[in-house]
């Protein structure tokens, strides 16, 4: 699924997360061929070592690409997983989870005085200081000497330099700073982890090339996707969510994920006018929207989020598979993750013209470039879904999964981890600076 900014439930119901503006510096590490034979050593010792996660998004949330890396990465290393909360409490605190499918994945959440919210120097140090005395303490023994590891730019100043880290990678999965209300410093604060980092993943072609002139040692790594799981959905036996099957066999054009800033609603609306016997449904909780101005009507069903697991229930009934999103500065970079999700589940697939999509996913999904051409497109593919698009899609998504991406990143890492080691680097990194807090984002 794509995802939202930022949405961390605080301890006071509020879900507000915030992101804390920073600093700039340096440091850059492209391996050189030399780093080869390292690199495999590396690899093939299957060093267990642990990795220390900072993510905007909450593990219990929306499953998407965090939880789809880290809980396979889970496989050969521990996992810290560490969610800042903005909390009504009168000092800090944390408090420690291991997910029951997980045991590897420890989450951290780590919940600071709202009061003190807008004191930049207190959160920033504070929120180093409470990850710091859990390593000490809670977690002794269990996460030293980790590789870091970033979803959320705002945490670099905290962190980076600071937890005798082996190195440091930045998974970028999406352009936060073009989200509707993202912080003025995430931009700043971004470069600066882009100019720390060892390593950086980008799950967009058009994200790696903006980031390449400041981190050459930048790789694309789109979606992935858990053909098993999705696969359920070709399955004769799965049944039809009840959602899709109180509706007759009426055609259901369906969307699943986050639905927020992105989602072109007219064109939603659109849809559910051109045809009074298809039904439109749109599943997934919603972010920075007020649910109260979506469209309304009869075949136009707002159903709220679902598990992960439901998801192969749902998708078997769609008729067509929907990517209805509004071409704006939040979608401008984005690769959406349920493509692939719709491919391996054997959907047709229509979407607006997104660029990621029409790089990445020309040759299956139908890609529309106004309203009518969408509702024309998804008409043709109710009628008579392409074979040849489906097949493809299946085909594509069974070489893009999950697992095959994490099989690469690991040598990318090994790759990263030799060539700092014979680079014999023992950079320290200052934390004395940071923006002040203005203008902060909240969900």
């Amino acid at each position: 699924m794509s995802q939202p900014p930022w949405p961390l439930t605080s301890s006071d119901n509020s879900r507000k997360a915030l992101l804390l503006p920073g600093r700039t510096a340096g440091r850059k590490n492209q391996p050189s061929p030399a780093t080869a034979n390292r690199a495999d050593a590396a690899f093939a010792s299957e060093d267990a070592f642990p990795i220390v996660c900072f993510c905007h998004l909450g593990w219990d949330w929306v499953w998407q690409r965090p939880q789809q890396y880290l809980s396979r990465f889970a496989q050969r290393h521990p996992v810290l997983f560490v969610e800042l909360y903005r909390s009504d409490v009168a000092e800090s605190r944390i408090e420690l989870k291991q997910p029951d499918a997980h045991p590897k994945v420890t989450v951290l959440q780590l919940h600071l005085p709202a009061a003190r919210w807008d004191e930049p120097h207190f959160i920033d140090n504070e929120r180093r200081r409470v990850l710091q005395e859990a390593l000490e303490n809670q977690l002794a023994g269990q996460f030293e000497n980790p590789l870091l590891w970033f979803y959320d730019p705002m945490a670099v100043t905290a962190y980076a330099g600071q937890l005798d880290e082996r190195a440091i990678v930045y998974d970028c999965m999406d352009e936060l700073s073009q989200f509707r209300g993202a912080p003025p410093a995430l931009v700043a604060r971004e470069r600066e982890l882009l100019e720390k980092a060892d390593l950086v993943f980008c799950g967009g072609q058009k994200m790696r090339r903006k980031r390449l002139s400041i981190n050459s040692n930048t790789h694309f790594f789109g979606t992935g996707v858990d053909i098993a799981h999705f696969g359920k959905a070709l399955a004769p036996d799965q049944e039809l969510a009840p959602e899709i099957a109180a509706l007759q066999g009426a055609p259901v054009l369906g969307y699943f994920g986050v639905i927020d800033e992105r989602i072109d609603y007219a064109l939603v609306a659109a849809l559910a006018d051109a045809r009074p016997d298809w039904h439109v449904m749109m599943v997934g909780p919603t972010a920075k929207v007020d649910p109260a101005e979506f469209p309304q009507r009869k075949n136009l069903h707002w159903i709220g989020a679902r598990t992960y697991a439901q998801l192969p229930a749902l998708t078997k009934g769609f008729s067509v598979a929907l990517m209805p999103f509004a071409l704006n500065a939040a979608t401008e970079y984005i690769n959406p993750t349920k493509a692939l999700e719709y491919m391996a589940a054997g959907r047709p697939v229509v979407s607006t013209a997104l660029d990621e999509v029409k790089m990445n996913f020309g040759k299956v999904a139908r890609i529309a470039r106004s309203h009518a051409e969408f509702v024309k497109l998804c008409a043709a593919e109710v009628a008579k879904p392409s074979r040849a698009r489906i097949e493809r899609g299946i085909k594509l998504a069974a070489e893009n999964t999950w697992d095959a991406n994490v099989a690469k990143m690991e040598r990318h890492i090994a790759e990263a981890l030799a060539a700092r080691t014979a680079q014999g680097e023992t950079t320290e990194i200052s934390a004395e600076t940071t923006t002040p807090l203005t203008n902060l984002a909240y969900v």
